[in-house]
C-alpha cells in the first residue's frame, strides 16, 4: 500500500487543506511497457490552482475524488520497459502520490551525475524551460535591454532573471520579503520589495520587456513603464488565481496601442520541442554555477496541501518541493 492526495472539494478562494484528502491505495504492478516508480519529490505549482476550478482551459480540470497529477521525480521500482531498470531516476507526471505506474515512454531518465534529480522539477525542468522559452521565443530579448521580472524569487522568475543577466540585459525584479530581495541582489538583480515599494516608482526609468508572473497591479505598473515597442511576456498571474470573482483588468490598456506594445501569453507545454535546445544552453550554466537555484523542501506526502497553499502566501524561495521518500 501507498498514499496519494486527492481533490475532495473545489477550493473557494485560497486553497485549504480541507479541500484535499490523503488516501491509501494498493500498489499496482506494471504491465508490458510500463514502469512502477517510487516518488522521492513531488512538485506543487501555481498552474494547478486553475485545474481545481472544474473549468476546462488549456488542460482538463482535476476531477473530485481523483489524485492530483503533476511533476514528480523518483526511482524505478519495477520495469517492463526496455531502457529503464530498478534504481533508475526518472521524471514523470505521477503527481501527488508516493508510488505509481506510468508508461515507460512517458518517463524521462535522469543522470544524477549532471545535477541533483530534484532539479528536473525546477531549474532544469518545466519552470526552467518556461523561463527560457519566455525570454528567447516569446520575448526575443536583446543584449542591452532592461527587463522587469515579477515574482523574481520563484522557480520561474529566478531562472528568468539569471538567464536575462547572462544574455546581457539589465534586470529588475520584485519579491515579497527582504530575505528574497537580498538573495536576488546577490544574483545581480536590481530587486525591490513590492510590499514596501510601489512597482510604479521602482520602474520610473522605464523598461523594454516585462516578464509577468503576477498580473494585477504589477502588470498595470509595467504597462505604464514600458517604452515604445516594448513587450510583455505573459507567463502567469498568481495574484489573481484565488479571486472568487473577476477583478477589473489594468486601467491603462490604452498604452498597448499608443506605445505599440506586444503582449503575448504562452503555455510551456506548446514548446516541449524546445527542451533539447533549452537543456543544451541552460544545463552548462547550472553545472558551472553561473545559474544558481534555491529549493524550499517540505517533508511528507501529508503536507503536500499545506505546501501548495504556501505558494500563494509566498512561503517559497525558488522551487517549492515536497519530499515524499528518502
Amino acid at each position: 500500500m501507498s498514499r496519494e492526495v486527492v481533490l475532495s472539494a473545489r477550493p473557494q478562494g485560497t486553497p485549504q487543506e480541507s479541500d484535499f484528502e490523503l488516501r491509501d491505495v494498493p500498489d499496482a504492478s506494471p504491465a508490458e511497457g510500463e514502469v512502477s516508480v517510487r516518488n522521492v519529490f513531488v512538485s506543487v505549482d501555481p498552474y494547478m490552482r486553475g485545474r481545481m476550478t472544474g473549468v476546462r482551459s488549456y488542460v482538463e480540470p482535476f476531477a473530485i475524488g481523483d489524485a492530483i497529477d503533476g511533476g514528480a521525480v523518483g526511482r524505478v521500482v519495477e520495469s517492463s520497459y526496455d531502457g529503464l531498470a530498478p534504481g533508475d531516476w526518472v521524471a514523470s507526471m505521477l503527481g501527488w502520490r508516493e508510488q505509481g505506474v506510468a508508461a515507460g515512454a512517458q518517463l524521462r531518465k535522469l543522470d544524477e551525475s549532471v545535477a541533483p534529480p530534484s532539479t528536473a522539477l525546477g531549474v532544469l525542468g518545466m519552470p526552467g524551460l518556461t523561463a527560457w522559452v519566455g525570454l528567447v521565443d516569446i520575448g526575443g530579448v536583446q543584449e542591452g535591454e532592461t527587463i522587469y521580472v515579477s515574482g523574481a524569487a520563484g522557480a520561474v522568475g529566478s531562472t528568468a532573471a539569471q538567464i536575462a543577466k547572462l544574455k546581457g540585459l539589465r534586470v529588475i525584479g520584485s519579491a515579497g520579503s527582504d530575505e528574497k530581495v537580498e538573495w536576488l541582489r546577490s544574483l545581480g538583480v536590481e530587486a525591490f520589495n513590492y510590499r514596501e515599494t510601489r512597482a510604479k516608482d521602482a520602474l520610473a526609468d522605464g523598461i523594454d520587456v516585462y516578464f509577468d508572473n503576477v498580473g494585477g497591479e504589477q502588470l498595470e505598473a509595467s504597462l505604464g513603464a514600458l517604452r515604445p515597442f516594448g513587450r510583455v511576456i505573459a507567463c502567469g498571474a498568481i495574484s489573481r488565481y484565488n479571486d472568487e470573482r473577476p477583478q477589473p483588468g489594468p486601467r491603462n490598456l490604452g498604452f498597448v496601442v499608443t506605445k505599440r506594445l506586444r503582449l503575448q501569453g504562452f503555455i510551456v507545454r506548446d514548446h516541449s520541442d524546445r527542451f533539447g535546445d533549452f537543456a543544451r544552453e541552460v544545463g552548462p550554466w547550472v553545472r558551472d554555477g553561473e545559474i544558481v537555484y534555491r529549493e524550499t523542501i517540505v517533508d511528507g506526502i501529508e503536507n503536500v496541501p499545506a505546501a501548495f497553499a504556501g505558494l500563494f502566501r509566498g512561503d517559497n524561495v525558488g522551487k517549492m518541493l515536497v519530499r515524499v521518500a528518502d
